[in-house]
């Protein structure tokens, strides 16, 4: 019995050794393992459209929040504004007395501002600032959003160009008549007198010698992007 013992274990033992040597000969002539890659060096982060536009283009003296904003909104409704090189940027959180419809041609990295109105709505106490935004009908006031560009006609403010509300905050923006028109109370010799511009009834009134510049600058499938940082 102890002899089939010894026998046995000597069989065990030199299978043993047989195996280890073949493992330790496939181990040699493995190549050595691939360390494994981070999900983030294997997938490198990509940054958004709009950030890579804003990143590398033009710096302009706006707001950049509210320049982000605007990008975004150029990037969200890409398929109905007909041309991206140039946008018209009204910051909403500064006064009236201020320029502050900025021209932006992205394209050439150039920027022009004029003064632009508010409406009475927004502006219930004549401070010359906007205090609240509003989309409903009869308010007067004005919206907040992205505005493509439309026709052009001669109504009560003589030659003015018609806009499309492409966000829910302006979307009643055509039917509500809210558009670009020229007006006497947008004009510099208010600020002189006044301190601020006169109201609108939620339109973007510009004064009478800078509404040909809007109207070439922008022409039809453009966008306005008007609200506050």
């Amino acid at each position: 019995m102890v002899k089939w013992s010894s026998e046995f274990n000597r069989r065990n033992l030199l299978f043993a050794g047989a195996t280890l040597a073949a493992g330790a000969l496939i181990k040699r002539s493995s190549p050595d393992p691939v360390p494994a890659i981070p999900v983030a060096s294997a997938r490198p982060r990509r940054l958004p459209a709009v950030a890579k536009r804003s990143a590398a283009g033009p710096k302009f003296d706006v707001n950049p929040r509210l320049l982000e904003k605007a990008l975004a909104a150029l990037e969200t409704h890409s398929k109905r504004i007909r041309d991206h090189g140039r946008i018209a940027l009204v910051d909403f959180s500064v006064s009236s007395s201020k320029e502050r419809m900025h021209f932006l041609d992205i394209e050439n990295g150039k920027a022009t501002q004029i003064l632009v109105a508010h409406g009475s709505g927004s502006d219930p106490d004549h401070t010359g600032f906007v205090e609240r935004f509003s989309n409903v009908f009869g308010s007067n006031a004005s919206s907040q959003g992205a505005f493509l560009t439309d026709d052009y006609y001669v109504g009560k403010h003589g030659r003015s160009q018609r806009l499309i509300g492409l966000d829910p905050t302006n979307d009643n923006a055509l039917d509500r008549a809210i558009v670009v028109h020229s007006a006497w109370y947008a004009n510099e010799d208010m600020i002189r007198t006044h301190g601020m511009l006169g109201r609108s009834q939620g339109c973007f009134a510009v004064g009478e010698k800078h509404l040909d510049d809007l109207f070439s600058f922008l022409g039809k499938g453009r966008m306005i992007y008007a609200g506050r940082a």
